[in-house]
Parts: structure tokens; sequence; C-alpha cells
């Protein structure tokens, strides 16, 4: 659906400058931006999904205001070392360490990574994000990283010795910039107690190729078999599909130091100028005001969430029961803070989107029905204002550096003048495009993918193969409509108890009575 004729500048914070700026894409009506994507070694957790959001909000906001964009989003599916908040990593490869914890579940590396990879991608699916225009494997481009270590040990930024190549922060002015990390004791102290190689020129330095006999993936380059660093990978891929000048880098907040600053000297020894200019990072996510870990029994994955185990006892008893919650009642949750604030993810939080969701979808077959019946009703000029004002107020504050409690808010204001209308025929067309502008910038009414296909014990436990109790719970409604015009109230309360211990919601309208099956919230 098209946006209003002059549609806000759009402005995100940038971690780089410490400002929130407008972007300004070097091509006109062109964003071209990268994505960090995740190492694939395990399920991912909601914390790593809502950096996986944002980056979906900028490319929802960016296309809503007409431009033109270039998303490369990666699987890091090779060299992601376990000691990933120093600037050479050192100790096990994370999907090394995987595939000793999984046992015999596995033949190779390379089927764990294919394994998680898909993994990821029905979970992102799930969630409603929209696919990049690139989604790149390290492993795809190993001969391209090859060539960037070559050209940087050519151009003097990087060495060699008998364990690997290395980046040389001395020969690069600008490290520290993006993180703040800028004195040289401080970044040495970061690294003092984990160089592995005693012939490395400087603590500071980090790996842009591994020699390790041990590790399970190789590959043969000029400095014999090995395998590539971490940071290396994206800056190959960032440039090999977006070229060495893009707009925007986005990513978790863990990855500013050191993942992006190094990417940042990779890219412009690479290059010789700026590479990015816009660096957006999201912030941590915690859970019921704790830091989300396994020893405190609020780690959750996105499956654990949407298609829970019977036995995974650290989900909430309501959302295990009933199989799991619509995802884009957890997108929408997740949505709930903005990117760049710490955000504290609560049952209740799961609770009021789990609400808000139904809410859209019921108005959005409501707005079906209006807009088939509209032919010959008098317009309703006050109601297609008030929808209006509200998408053009919901695309505003999304502009406003993704302020999506501004944007949220907004859209409720649309769905509530929807609700409330006695007809809304009058007002068809400018309630549809009210709600396909909600729904391309939010992504919370209908999925834009089709829903995987779910195995038989997730629709038992969702409902869908109970049996149909229809007319015993109309009948039930009918005998309660009496019992409330006789005034046997206490009757009709004890129905309405029956009801809701299996399960049934009722609604009470001037209109009559309604039900519907409750969510897992």
């Amino acid at each position: 659906m098209s946006a209003p004729s002059s549609p806000p500048s759009f402005r995100l914070y940038n971690t780089l400058t410490r400002e929130v700026e407008p972007v300004e894409p070097i091509e006109d009506g062109h964003l071209k931006f990268y994505s960090c994507g995740p190492t694939v070694y395990n399920y991912a957790h909601i914390g790593n999904f809502r950096s996986f959001l944002t980056a979906d909000l900028i490319l929802r906001t960016a296309a809503e205001i007409g431009w033109e964009v270039s998303y490369v989003s990666n699987i890091t599916d090779v060299g992601h070392l376990t000691q990933d908040d120093i600037m050479d990593p050192s100790g096990e490869d994370r999907m090394a360490a995987a595939l000793e914890r999984e046992g015999e579940r596995f033949a190779n590396i390379y089927d764990l990574a294919r394994f998680y990879t898909e993994a990821f991608l029905e979970d992102w699916r799930a969630l409603n994000l929209r696919e990049p225009t690139v989604r790149p494997r390290a492993t795809e481009h190993v001969t391209d990283q090859l060539k960037a270590v070559v050209k940087l040990v050519e151009n003097g930024h990087a060495y060699a010795t008998d364990r690997g190549v290395y980046f040389s922060v001395d020969s690069f002015e600008k490290y520290g910039k993006l993180s703040g990390n800028t004195q040289k004791e401080q970044l040495q102290a970061t690294d003092r107690d984990t160089v592995d190689d005693p012939d490395k020129r400087d603590p500071r330095d980090f790996a842009l190729w591994k020699i390790d006999p041990d590790h399970l993936m190789q590959w043969h380059s000029p400095w014999g078999w090995g395998f590539p660093g971490w940071h290396i990978e994206c800056s190959v891929m960032g440039m090999t599909y977006l070229g060495d000048r893009f707009d925007l880098h986005a990513g978790g907040e863990d990855l500013i130091f050191p993942h992006h600053e190094c990417e940042m000297a990779q890219n412009e020894s690479l290059a010789g100028h700026e590479v990015c200019t816009h660096w957006v990072h999201t912030r941590f996510l915690q859970v019921e005001g704790e830091k989300m870990s396994k020893s405190a029994g609020n780690f959750y994955t996105v499956r654990d969430l949407i298609d829970p185990a019977p036995d995974a006892d650290h989900v909430p008893a309501p959302i295990r029961e009933q199989g799991g919650l619509d995802p884009l009642a957890l997108r929408y949750a997740l949505m709930r803070g903005q990117y760049r604030k710490p955000f504290n993810f609560k049952m209740e939080t799961l609770r009021t989107a789990a609400r808000h969701v139904r809410r859209y979808q019921e108005a959005a077959e409501r707005i079906e029905t209006a807009a088939a019946d509209a032919d010959g009703s008098r317009p309703n000029e006050a109601l297609a204002e008030a929808l209006t004002d509200s998408a053009d107020r919901t695309l505003a504050a999304m502009c406003d550096d993704l302020n999506t409690p501004a944007a949220t808010a907004a859209a409720l204001e649309g769905l509530k003048a929807v609700e409330q209308a006695d007809d809304l025929t009058g007002a068809a067309d400018a309630a549809t495009s009210w709600l396909d502008r909600a729904n391309t910038l939010l992504g919370v009414v209908a999925h834009e993918h089709a829903p995987a296909e779910r195995t038989g014990a997730e629709a038992v436990s969702s409902g869908d193969d109970a049996p149909d109790l229809s007319d015993a719970i109309d009948d039930l409604l009918d005998e309660r409509a009496a019992a409330r015009k006789e005034g046997a109230y206490e009757r009709a309360d004890a129905i309405r108890d029956t009801l809701e211990a299996l399960g049934i919601e009722i609604m009470d309208s001037p209109d009559g009575t309604t039900w519907r099956r409750k969510s897992a919230l």
C-alpha cells in the first residue's frame, strides 16, 4: 500500500556518531544495509530475534516510504569461537562444541550446520520476518575471504605467523572509534591473558585466518590449511553483495566490540575509505527483570514459546499446555520496547500482545465483510479521516528512530475506531488501507509466509482435532441467557464458570453474546 505523498524523514540512532540522524542513502531512494545473522550451533533465542526484528522493521519502514532496499543478512557456519567478547577469540569453535555436546545426533559438523540453519529459517518465517535480498553463508565465501586476507597482507594491514594471519591494529588509526575503546592500554587489557600465539606483534591484533590442525572445518590457503576468522566473514559478505560503500549496518549491542569494530577496520583497510556510514544496534533483552540464562530458568528460544515440547518445564504452563503461542503475538511482544532501550520481557506483555493480535485479526475479518458490502453505502468521512491519521502517525513513529511503542499506540487508535464503528461500509476503503499499512509496517496482523505444516501432536494440543462442541456451547449460552432474563444470576454465573473451565471465553455486548476459544495466554 502506498505511503503518504510526503513521507517523513527516516531517522535512526547512529552508534558511530552517538546521535539520532537521518538515514541518507548514498544512492538516492535505494537503501543498502547489512545485518549480522546467527551462528548456527543451536536454536536462536528471543534476544537474538529481537535484533533480527530490528532489521526487519528497518526494511519495512524503508519500503513503506518508497525506497528500494537491498538487505543482506548472513549465516555464520564456521569460524566463530567461544570467547567472542575479546578481539582475537580463542577456545573451541561454537559449532564443534555443539557437535560434541549433541553426541551421535549428527554425522558431522556440516549436518549440524544444515539442521540449525533450517531451524533458524523456520523461526524467522514464523515470526513474520521478511526475507533478505541475499542470505549468504560464510562457508560459501571462503575463497573471497582468502582474497581479502591476501590483500590486507599486501597493503600492510596484516601479517602472517606460523599459527595464522593477523590484522595489525596499529595500522588502522580509527580503531576503537565505533565502540569508544580508544585507549591502547584498555584494548590490550581485554586480550592480555588470551594470546595464543607468541609471535603476534600486539595483543590487540585479531585473527583473519587461523591455523589449527584440530579444527573440524579446513580450507587450503597460502599459509596452509586453516579456517577464517569470524570478523573477516562479515566484511567480505557485506562488500560482496553491497559494494564498498553501503548505508547501514545492524546487529545486537554485543557485536559493537569486538566484531563490528574489527569489521570497520577490515572494511576501510580493504576499500581505502569509509564503507558504512550508519551503525544501528539493538539493546539487550531481560526476562522478568533478570538476565536471560538457563541457570535462572528464564532462557527461551523462539520455539520454546511457539512450539514447546510437552516436557519443557521451564516454559510457562499455559503456553506449554495449549501447544504454544501465536508467533505473531511473540513478534508483537518483542517490538513493544524500542530497539535501543533495554527491554524487560514479561509474561504479562505476552498476554497483552496475544489479545491485541486477536483484535487485529477480528478487525480484518470485519473489514473484509464491509468491503464486500460497500457498494452504494453512504461515505463516513470522519471515520476515514481518523483511520488515515492513524496510519500516518504509525509511519511517522517508525520513521522516528523505530519508535515502536508510539507506532503500536497509533495503530491501536485505528483499531479502536474500527471496533467502535457501528457500520464500516462507508469507510471500507480507508479501513482496508489502514489495515494494510499497519500490517506492512508492523507485521502483526497476518503472516506473509505460508504457515509451516504442524505435526499431529501440535494439532491436537491447539484444538484442531478436538471434538466439535459448538452446538453444546451454544445450548449452554442459550440456557445462560434465559437464566439472566429470569434474574437467576447465580445459575448464569455457574454456566459462565463451566464454559471458562472448558477454555471458552464469553463476550457480552448490546448485540448479544459471542464466544471463542481462549489463547494459550
